[in-house]
């Protein structure tokens, strides 16, 4: 027995505190446009991808089977943390991802609003709305998971967090794959190309609130 459970119990708890504060960011984002003839455009698209995406992080299950280890309750207790320590950490990670898609998305709303100013899309705007779409492009494209890692990373420890025993990136992206694979079959026909009956944000709530 190393005496750090304490610590591991605590930081578990920390990283799934960020995570719910994540959840209630992620479902709080806008899926539906103001204007129907908005549904299929890019920005819109994301958002409602990133509903998705938040409501699956949220309903995988978690796997924090571990073997037993010798030397008794407390060793196995260590063990069982690190693997749910494993489980908040990447469901954190992938959260924040999600959260950083939707905000870019979000700024894509507020500039595509400002270029049509309560008009319609036309030729004399459409360049400038091009131009709102490659923007989005390349904001969703430098959201890459080793930034996550680091500014995570970096934001527990300006905290002074225990972050001794933080998984790896590499951890995390397997469990993340892991988690990818195993969808179920409902989850993977969703489309975007389907109006959806219920609203994504809101049962992403409910799930968690349940």
């Amino acid at each position: 027995m190393d005496g750090l459970n304490e610590f591991r119990t605590a930081r578990v708890a920390e990283v799934l505190s960020d995570f719910r504060t994540l959840q209630y960011y992620i479902a709080a984002a806008p899926v539906d446009p103001e204007y129907t003839g908005d549904y299929y455009t890019e920005g819109w698209a994301a958002l409602r991808q990133c509903a998705l995406d938040g409501q699956h992080i949220l309903e995988c299950a978690a796997d924090t089977s571990v073997p037993n280890p010798p030397g008794g309750e407390q060793e196995q207790m260590k063990a069982e943390l690190k693997q749910v320590l494993l489980d908040a950490y990447s469901r954190r990670h992938e959260g924040q991802k999600i959260y950083l898609r939707q905000a870019a998305a979000q700024r894509w709303v507020e500039y595509r609003q400002q270029v049509l100013q309560g008009g319609s899309p036309s030729s004399r705007n459409q360049s400038q709305l091009r131009a709102c779409d490659h923007q989005l492009r390349a904001e969703l494209a430098a959201i890459a998971d080793e930034v996550i890692y680091a500014e995570l990373k970096a934001s527990d420890e300006g905290m002074g967090r225990w972050t001794a025993e933080d998984p790896s990136l590499r951890s995390v992206l397997r469990w993340l794959r892991a988690q990818q694979q195993s969808q179920s079959t409902t989850y993977e026909t969703k489309t975007l190309t389907s109006t959806p009956t219920t609203n994504p944000s809101r049962a992403l709530i409910d799930a968690y609130d349940a």
